[in-house]
């Protein structure tokens, strides 16, 4: 048997319930996992709403994580033993999650578990935002709303790889040290002022070349206000509001500007892309390249009162569900 956290229906967080299911064995091309940290996404607590309603109910919530190979099926490459992480595998609030072999990253000798589920998912998010969506690089810039959360932290980061300037924007600046040791200056709040003018003011008064915008709804059209001449609005993510329709034309009143919805799976759209991604993060991690600022930890039976801090916005950084066993600080 297996525990995992599954809803019988959309809802608020306490439509969450830890069950015990059988525990699945794997075919060919399969992977049986012990998992050792699940990472929380905001996106499950959309999903969990009904916002978004990918997959039938009862559903066990969850997908990315890190741990261990206990059994593997024919034709699969992974060995028992390994330790590995994943992105994209449906089921990982749970004890135990069977994956598709391909899916699974063999982590560095130097990375826990702890750490590769924290930053796998939100790292390769922010990876493919700062190396695949705009142009960054020496003289350019960026502004990174959410720049203290779990995405925004890494892309911050990453971003200053690329040598850009990075501006990050957060709801309450009593968060804003994470996003300042990340790179980001100045940090200031969305929600507390008018950011356009100041935004403008650090880039001569232009603005910026790039925004990534995972608030969506509150921000949207400060988002576009704020871009220089032929600049780009990369929103991925909703976590105030959908944005409402709105008239295309805008995009030329405010300058030529380019505007894109992405998402993380067009961008692992291959399994070489996948393992890129998930290489160069899982690298940067381990050699400390890449610093994970905050790493919050519930046992896996608290996966509501996870989502309620998450959609609360009381954390910062990335929220993980330990399996109770393993559940020690």
């Amino acid at each position: 048997m297996m525990t995992a956290i599954r809803a019988a229906e959309w809802g608020d967080p306490s439509v969450l319930r830890a069950e015990r299911l059988p525990r699945p064995s794997p075919g060919p091309g399969q992977a049986l996992v012990e998992v050792k940290a699940a990472g929380v996404n905001f996106f499950d607590t959309q999903l969990r709403s009904g916002l978004y309603k990918f997959g039938g109910l009862p559903l066990v919530f969850g997908n990315e994580g890190a741990g261990i190979v206990l059994a593997a099926g024919e034709g699969t490459a992974v060995t028992v033993g390994a330790r590995v992480a994943w992105v994209g595998v449906p089921g990982s609030y749970a004890s135990h999650v069977l994956a598709p072999a391909d899916k699974l990253v063999v982590l560095p000798e130097a990375l826990d578990f702890a750490d590769a589920a924290a930053g796998l998912f939100q790292g390769m998010t922010a990876h493919y935002l700062a190396f695949s969506v705009g142009q960054l690089g020496p003289g350019k810039s960026c502004l990174v709303h959410s720049a203290s959360g779990g995405v925004g932290l890494l892309l911050c980061q990453m971003a200053a790889m690329r040598g850009a300037r990075v501006i990050g924007s957060l709801s309450d600046l009593a968060k804003s040290a994470p996003a300042e040791a990340a790179g980001a200056d100045p940090v200031l709040s969305y929600l507390a002022e008018d950011f356009v003018d100041r935004v403008k003011a650090q880039i001569d008064g232009v603005g910026v070349d790039v925004v990534y915008d995972a608030v969506g709804l509150q921000t949207f059209e400060k988002s576009l206000a704020v871009l220089k001449r032929r600049g780009l609005l990369a929103l991925y993510g909703e976590a105030s509001g959908l944005v409402p329709p709105f008239d295309v034309r805008t995009l030329a009143d405010h300058g030529s500007l380019m505007l894109t919805r992405t998402g993380l799976k067009d961008f692992m759209a291959t399994p070489e892309e996948y393992r890129m991604r998930a290489g160069d993060v899982l690298a940067w991690l381990a050699d400390g390249q890449l610093k994970l600022h905050a790493v919050t930890r519930f046992p896996l039976g608290q996966a509501a009162e996870a989502h309620r801090a998450l959609e609360s916005r009381r954390t910062s950084g990335k929220i993980l569900l330990i399996p109770e066993t393993l559940a020690a600080p």
